[in-house]
């Protein structure tokens, strides 16, 4: 900075000593400060060079940092690193800073946290031979959940049963069958594998090609999770859920009341349609009171709009179990106590009842909680096979962690406490392992519930661009506490009608989009040119090169979309995320100059301090165009 205010001072004498006007020298004066501005460090005196020098020891300390970030950060030098810049930096910080947003972001999150992770553990229960269920999956959530928000280096992000694992899950176990093999004995063996991979990664800085994505891939994978929100919540063309199915005859909701005369599923399905939909219209409206002119102060406005979610839950949850009690909506899907799902038709436990033991009144008994490792049917050489299935879990596991990490630290969401990509991998790898031993799905970074998460920790503006978010390790630990909680009550669960929690995806949805700037250019598409909304893509790229951009994002969306919701190559999903990285960095390239790719897929600071030096440009070549035909006249 001294250097600085040195240049600028000489160049001010330079100028008052030449023959150049006052306005002349004012105007140079202008355009060097602007200069100087946007090539160094913003930073307020205020904030940083305090009395006792302690913020001055902070910049210094954040100086360092970026230059550790420079070096080679192999050998577990990345690991390390970022642990003493997260966890071990911010720890105590994030661990005491609760705040009345920490209860409402913990309900919200509760229900939509727990509610996935039911219908995860259903549909594991039918892909893995009754071998993995509900209870698993609740159990497995909740440990996971609590050890990560202690000591995770990114306490926003939500873990959690995914698609793309589920579906390997499934090959797994079709697989296990075919070499006559214990599916758990063939899961645990992989998921060591992949403990030991993820391991590797991290210690290695494998993340480093994460960190190659830019917006473009950030934009088309957020636009995907919300869309997924929206769709899975009126109803999903490839799997039978979400409002739509309500109205056929034959869903599976209807079943268990098709010896009840007076049972409608018109009715249900409508009420179903009137709970979803009141569930997101009310919490819209309670977000919105934040900025109205409603209620007697700010604090009655900020806390209504904080629980929002939560008070639209209870509401039409009431209003269902109250008004409407004699229709039958659908509700959550739960076991009737704590215990491994598989029972066993004998001391073998290789049978199930009732399934394969219906001449048994009840069951054997049910499987441990331990896999065994060593039952491996004779086949000794199955715990180096393990390894060739492993490293495609570990693609998975590695990338939708990564790709995840890297949407939620996205500049725009103004996360201060830094990233943690190495830390987080070892964690997710050990963590991989320990439910491999103990016959519990894996879980990995859930891209949905961790933008959820972000999103209700967020302070935004009246444009729902963020302004801040409460770094705190607190409202994941409470979430996933009361899960463990939740595992002792589970018939409580039941209170919980579906319909609600599908308006609650479909809020996580819409609150979503608004801050996408793919979804923004689409919606161009259908605009009249004259009307198009002021930014800096649309005042210096043409509409045509701008509306190929958003083309080739929608035919990449369109393609993950599709990919994702046909099981037998879903588990390919991450794979295509990232070529999303290639192709930005080798093709678009080819096909948009590189002010373009700046004005559409750059940080919001760059693409600010361009459209400056632009405007100044501008208006320079302007005035010498002025001050040429003024010549011209004279």
């Amino acid at each position: 900075f001294d250097v600085s205010t040195t240049m600028a001072s000489e160049i001010e004498l330079q100028l008052e000593d030449s023959n150049i006007a006052p306005d002349g020298i004012e105007a140079l004066k202008s355009g060097r400060e602007k200069q100087i501005t946007a090539t160094t460090t913003k930073v307020d005196n205020d904030e940083f060079f305090s009395e006792d020098g302690s913020n001055f020891d902070k910049l210094e300390e954040d100086n360092v940092v970026k230059d550790e970030k420079k070096r080679n950060l192999s050998c577990g030098r990345g690991i390390l690193l970022d642990w003493r810049n997260t966890t071990g930096r911010w720890w105590w910080k994030e661990m005491t800073n609760l705040k009345q947003k920490t209860f409402a972001a913990t309900l919200f999150m509760f229900f939509a946290a727990i509610a996935p992770a039911i219908t995860f553990g259903a549909i594991y229960e039918k892909q893995t031979g009754h071998y993995i269920g509900t209870v698993e999956m609740l159990a497995g959530t909740a440990w996971v959940g609590i050890v990560y928000a202690l000591i995770g280096g990114s306490p926003v992000m939500i873990n959690g049963g995914t698609g793309p694992i589920l579906a390997f899950s499934g090959v797994l176990y079709k697989l296990s069958s075919s070499l006559d093999v214990p599916f758990l004995t063939l899961s645990a063996w992989t998921g060591l594998w992949v403990m030991l991979f993820n391991i590797l990664a991290a210690f290695v800085d494998l993340n480093r090609f994460i960190l190659l994505a830019t917006r473009f891939t950030d934009e088309v994978f957020a636009m995907l999770i919300s869309l997924i929100f929206i769709i899975n919540a009126l109803g999903n063309p490839f799997s039978p859920v979400g409002l739509y199915y309500y109205f056929k005859k034959d869903h599976t909701s209807h079943d268990e009341h098709e010896d009840n005369e007076n049972y409608s599923y018109k009715a249900v399905a409508f009420l179903s349609l009137v709970l979803a939909l009141g569930t997101t219209a009310f919490a819209l409206f309670l977000r919105g009171i934040k900025f109205s002119r409603f209620f007697c102060n700010q604090w009655s406005r900020n806390t209504l709009s904080d629980f929002g979610v939560s008070i639209a839950i209870f509401v039409f949850t009431g209003i269902d179990k109250g008004i409407f009690r004699d229709i039958k909506t659908e509700s959550l899907n739960v076991p009737d106590k704590f215990a491994p799902t598989f029972t066993c038709c004998n001391a073998s436990c290789d049978t199930y009842w009732p399934d394969d033991c219906s001449d048994l009144v009840e069951p054997f008994g049910r499987r441990n909680w331990v896999v065994d490792l060593g039952d491996l049917n004779g086949k000794g050489w199955i715990p180096v096979f393990a390894s060739v299935p492993a490293f495609l879990a570990f693609i998975l596991v590695f990338l939708d962690d990564g790709i995840t990490l890297h949407l939620i630290n996205h500049p725009s969401h103004k996360l201060t406490h830094g990233d943690a990509y190495n830390l987080n991998t070892l964690l997710i790898g050990i963590m991989v392992g320990v439910n491999a031993i103990f016959g519990l799905p894996w879980l990995v970074a859930a891209t949905v519930r961790s933008l959820a998460h972000l999103h209700a920790l967020a302070e935004k503006n009246r444009d729902g661009s963020f302004e801040s978010v409460l770094q705190t390790r607190l409202s994941n630990l409470f979430v996933h506490i009361l899960i463990l909680v939740s595992i002792f009550i589970l018939p409580a669960l039941k209170v919980i009608p579906v319909p609600v929690l599908y308006g609650v995806f479909l809020y996580m949805g819409i609150t979503s989009l608004g801050t996408n700037q793919f979804w923004g250019r689409f919606t161009i598409l259908f605009m009249e040119p004259s009307k198009y909304p002021k930014s800096a893509f649309t005042r210096f790229v043409a509409p045509r090169k701008m509306h190929l951009y958003t083309g080739i994002q929608l035919f990449m969306f369109i393609l993950l979309y599709v990919i994702k919701s046909i099981k037998v190559i879903a588990i390919a999903f991450p794979v295509v995320i990232a070529l999303c990285i290639p192709l930005r960095i080798y093709v678009l390239p080819k096909i948009f100059t590189s002010s373009e790719l700046l004005l559409l897929d750059g940080e919001d600071e760059e693409i600010e301090r361009w459209t400056i030096e632009r405007t100044e440009e501008d208006a320079r070549i302007k005035m010498i165009h002025v001050e040429d035909d003024y010549s011209a006249t004279e």
